[in-house]
């Protein structure tokens, strides 16, 4: 199976700018996902889409293929991700590529490794799922089944709907949630279906230990403190 692994690294960025090339650890944020995708063996291709002439020179070096930039109107604060994928998908295909999926991976998640990406690979390969996403389950004290909103009247209602909500810990059904560490998805279901997911989608529960999403400066003191300096690092 023919899976391309794309990377999607735009330059503006409003909670931390310039993060994905800033330095963590001594070292561009996007290195740690360029590690981890060239290092998956189950990937057939990686790209990485920007729209940044200096985050596709750093691409470069880091060993990132960068066959073209995107257009600047997919590369605004409010751009989806489908369209990015789905630009890259068409781009690559005008040279006559064609891929049974596509592995979406943002630079934002530095601590997910080369083995995470093979294994939501063989999840998808056995499972026939229209797409696998990596996951983390919800503590149990932010359960759905234990979640409440208050009504127009200032009341608390379940966002379950239930009357009553389980009274156990132990009673509560599996919950998960995205980490945004790897979305596999097929092709087609990408191309003819316009979407992420599908109807058909299974989980790869990441290791709590190497999950980490960096979106606003709070996230980005996290990863420092999780990610120390490395004196040996080739700053570029």
């Amino acid at each position: 199976m023919k899976i391309l692994g794309i990377i999607p690294a735009r330059g503006g960025s409003k909670g931390v700018p310039r993060k994905n090339i800033r330095l963590l650890g001594g070292r561009p944020l996007l290195a740690y996902t360029a590690d981890a995708a060239l290092g998956a063996k189950r990937l057939s291709r990686v790209v990485l889409s920007t729209d940044d002439e200096e985050i596709a020179h750093i691409g470069a070096l880091l060993g990132l293929e960068v066959p073209f930039l995107r257009p600047a109107d997919l590369a605004a604060d409010s751009t989806p991700t489908l369209p990015v994928i789905e630009y890259t998908l068409n781009r690559l295909s005008e040279n006559g590529e064609s891929y049974d999926a596509v592995c979406l991976l943002q630079p934002t998640n530095p601590l997910r490794r080369a083995t995470d990406i093979d294994n939501c690979i063989e999840v998808f390969c056995e499972t026939g799922a229209d797409s696998v996403v990596s996951v983390l389950r919800v503590p149990a004290e932010h359960d759905p089944e234990w979640v409440y909103r208050r009504n127009s009247d200032g009341f608390l209602t379940l966002a379950s709907g239930r009357a009553a909500p389980p009274p156990r810990r132990q009673d509560l059904p599996e919950a998960f949630h995205r980490d945004g560490s790897v979305y596999i998805t097929r092709t087609n279901v990408v191309l003819d279906e316009k979407s992420l997911y599908g109807s058909r989608i299974r989980a790869y529960e990441m290791p709590r230990e190497f999950s980490l999403n960096i979106d606003t400066w709070e996230d980005w003191k996290k990863a420092e403190r999780r990610i120390p300096i490395q004196r040996s690092a080739v700053i570029r």
